[in-house]
């Protein structure tokens, strides 16, 4: 009896490929968000309001004033983002379905995610350094795109696996997936050398470089993804037929591409006195457009069955 109660608890532990992806969805989500948070930090200039970390000063734990309040509340969906990210990693293993690739890379989102809150700490006793400040950053980045890669493996369980694509395109895929790199390197330079230091007052936060020079390099990355882009969506176009989804994701990339671009334009042409919640815009679109690109270009080697 023994055994076949352990065996029925086991079971009970279990969660079918439907509530996986469920988990997933909502992590992918939470990572969205953390980096929505964390670039409202510093465009409001709060990157100090909560000068130590756990707590916000050494006098008191919590926040008071305006500054504290938003960098404390990043700091509690950091907290729920890491808890999410748990819960993530916790399904993958038990989600008997999944192979290991799905399990260690849902491990790889809470470790990545779970490796912020020190780099964050870490950034605010060196006064926002802007290469950590930049590190921070990329590393939400790596951990959303290590959410997206989870995602699909969650819909690969419930849905089947499709045909790859032919090895020309796939290799066309790589290229994408290189330049959108440069290009999220390339924009969190141009950020970092923006008007908004992140922090207010009289503590001086370091910019790094100049904001215009960097701006002609992103310009540059966002061409190139552009041309690589639109030509892997013509060929969408011409096998619409048989790639259906090839053809959607090319438009939802597309639609965010060009909000993205028409932000950037706007941020570019007021840069004297662009409001900080269009940048955050700007940033937002930003990781929206990495994790899509990544999601798009990962289904060339491991597709999902279905239209």
């Amino acid at each position: 009896m023994s055994s076949v109660s352990v065996a029925h608890r086991r079971l009970a532990l279990e969660l079918s490929p439907v509530a996986f992806r469920r988990v997933a969805l909502a992590a992918v989500a939470a990572l969205v968000l953390i980096v929505a948070t964390g670039a409202t930090v510093r465009l409001t200039g709060s990157g100090l309001g909560c000068p130590h970390w756990p707590t916000c000063t050494t006098a008191h734990a919590l926040p008071r004033g305006y500054h504290s309040y938003i960098e404390f509340g990043n700091r509690v969906v950091s907290a729920i983002t890491i808890l999410t990210t748990l819960a993530l990693a916790v399904a993958a293993w038990r989600t008997p379905a999944l192979g290991r690739r799905g399990r260690w890379l849902a491990t790889g989102v809470f470790v990545g995610t779970l490796a912020q809150a020190p780099l964050g700490a870490i950034t605010i006793y060196y006064d926002l350094n802007p290469y950590l400040v930049i590190s921070h950053l990329l590393l939400s980045f790596t951990v959303l795109s290590l959410g997206v890669l989870t995602l699909l493996e969650a819909s690969r369980l419930v849905r089947g696996s499709g045909t790859p694509l032919p090895e020309l395109v796939r290799l066309g895929g790589l290229v994408l997936f290189v330049v959108v790199v440069v290009l999220a390197i390339s924009g969190t330079v141009a950020t970092a050398a923006g008007r908004f230091p992140g922090s207010s007052g009289t503590q001086v936060v370091p910019r790094l470089g100049s904001f215009y020079p960097a701006v002609y390099w992103h310009v540059r990355a966002v061409a190139t993804f552009g041309i690589v882009f639109l030509a892997l969506a013509v060929w969408a176009w011409t096998r619409r037929r048989a790639y259906p989804w090839l053809l959607r994701g090319c438009g939802g990339l597309l639609a965010i591409l060009a909000a993205q671009m028409t932000i950037g334009e706007v941020q570019y042409r007021t840069y004297g006195d662009v409001p900080w919640w269009l940048v955050l815009l700007h940033v937002a679109t930003a990781a929206m457009l990495v994790g899509w690109t990544i999601g798009l270009v990962a289904r060339f080697w491991r597709p999902v069955d279905g239209n």
